[in-house]
C-alpha cells in the first residue's frame, strides 16, 4: 500500500484528490496520512468526503476512516463500477473540485456516464463550472478526450449551494501525448457574468471592469454574456476565457462583501492579462489541472505555464509517488514520459 504524506506542500485537498483519482483508476490501495494537518480545521471536510465515498463506490472500495476530520484515510479499491448517478455534494462544495477527483476515472469507463451534481458551481479557491467548460475541458480535449457535454440546471453560492450540473462523459481508450509550447494568436476572448439572487446591475458593472482593463491592455473587447437567476444563496461568479491558436487560457473570481462589482471585473480581467502576457499555453490554473493527463498519456508530453504554483508542485509530487515517473522543470516548461495508461 502506497503512503502519502497530506500534510506536504501546498493544497491538502489537491493531494486528496489526485491519490484518489489515481488510487481508484489504477486499483492501488493507498493510505493518505495528516490530512491538512496545518489548516485551521483539520481533517476531511464534507466536499472531500464525498469525492472520495463516490469513487469508492466507482470501484467497489474498501474505505477506513471516511468521516469529517479524519486525518487518515485507507482507500483500497477493488473493481471498477462506474454507472450513472446523483451526487449531493452538500452545502457549496465545489463541484468544479468533485469533477476534479472523478473524471480522470470517468473518462476511462466503459460506456458513456451521466453525473447529475448538486453542489456549488462557484466558490473560494475553486475553479468555477464555466472555467471547467471553457478551459478545462477544451485543453483537455487535446489528450483525444472527448469533450463532456455540461448543462448547468442551476448556480448555486456559499452558504447554502444548491447548484445542480449534469455531465455527460464520453469514454477514451487511451490518451495521446501533447506539446503545448506557446498559446498562439488570441482568437477571441469571452466570458460570463453570473448574478444570483442580486441586483441585474451587477452584470453590466462587472462587465464595464472587465472593458475597462482589457481595452486599455491593447486587448480584444470581451464578449460577455450576462446570466441573472435566482439562487439559495446571493452571489456572483465572473469567468473569462481567451482562445488562441493552440491552447484556451481562463481566469475566474467570486464577488465579496464590500466589494464593487467593477472591481471584480477587473481583477479577473487583470488575471487574464497576466496570463496572456505570459505568453504561456496555460494559465496557472490550468497548470495543475493538466499534470494528471500528461502523466497518464503515451510517450512525452510538454507544456509551457504561466507560473509554478504550490498546487502544481504538489500535484506533481504526489503523481510522482503513486506513479514512479519523474516530471522535468525547466524555467516556465514541464514534460514527462507518460505511463501510456489504456482502461
Amino acid at each position: 500500500m502506497i503512503t502519502i504524506d497530506g500534510s506536504f506542500g501546498e493544497g491538502g485537498g489537491q493531494i486528496l484528490r489526485t491519490s484518489i483519482a489515481l488510487s481508484a483508476l489504477l486499483l492501488k490501495p493507498i493510505k493518505i496520512i495528516n490530512i491538512r494537518k496545518n489548516r485551521p480545521k483539520p481533517g476531511l471536510m464534507p466536499q472531500h468526503l464525498t469525492g472520495i465515498k463516490i469513487a469508492g463506490e466507482f470501484t467497489n472500495a474498501e474505505i477506513k476512516g471516511l468521516e469529517i476530520g479524519s486525518t487518515e484515510v485507507e482507500f483500497i479499491p477493488k473493481s471498477c463500477d462506474m454507472k450513472n448517478r446523483e451526487i449531493d455534494i452538500g452545502t457549496a462544495g465545489s463541484i468544479g473540485l468533485l469533477l476534479q477527483t472523478l473524471t480522470p476515472l470517468l473518462i476511462f469507463a466503459d460506456d458513456e456516464i451521466i453525473l447529475e451534481i448538486i453542489g456549488g458551481t462557484a466558490g473560494l479557491g475553486a475553479p468555477t463550472i464555466e472555467y471547467m467548460q471553457n478551459v478545462t475541458f477544451p485543453v483537455l480535449e487535446k489528450f483525444g478526450i472527448p469533450l463532456p457535454d455540461i448543462e448547468i440546471v442551476r448556480e448555486g453560492f456559499y452558504p447554502k449551494g444548491h447548484g445542480q450540473v449534469r455531465i455527460t462523459f464520453k469514454p477514451v481508450k487511451k490518451l495521446k501525448s501533447v506539446k503545448l509550447l506557446e498559446r498562439g494568436k488570441i482568437r477571441s476572448i469571452g466570458g460570463i457574468s453570473v448574478v444570483g439572487s442580486l441586483p441585474e446591475d451587477i452584470a453590466r458593472r462587472e462587465a464595464d471592469g472587465i472593458k475597462k482593463i482589457l481595452i486599455g491592455n491593447g486587448l480584444p473587447e470581451a464578449q460577455i454574456e450576462k446570466k441573472i437567476v435566482e439562487t439559495h444563496s446571493p452571489g456572483t461568479s465572473v469567468t473569462l476565457w481567451s482562445k488562441c491558436e493552440n491552447s484556451v487560457l481562463g481566469s475566474d473570481a467570486i464577488g465579496e462583501g464590500g466589494k464593487r462589482a467593477e472591481k471584480v471585473g477587473e481583477d479577473v480581467a487583470f488575471e487574464l492579462v497576466k496570463s496572456i502576457n505570459s505568453g504561456a499555453a496555460l494559465d496557472k490554473h490550468m497548470s495543475d489541472q493538466i499534470i494528471p493527463f500528461m502523466a497518464l498519456a503515451k510517450n512525452r508530453s510538454e507544456v509551457s505555464i504561466e507560473e509554478l504554483t504550490g498546487h502544481c508542485r504538489t500535484n506533481i509530487d504526489v503523481i510522482e509517488k503513486i506513479l514512479g515517473i519523474k516530471f522535468q522543470l525547466t524555467d516556465d516548461v514541464i514534460s514527462v514520459d507518460g505511463i501510456d495508461f489504456k482502461k
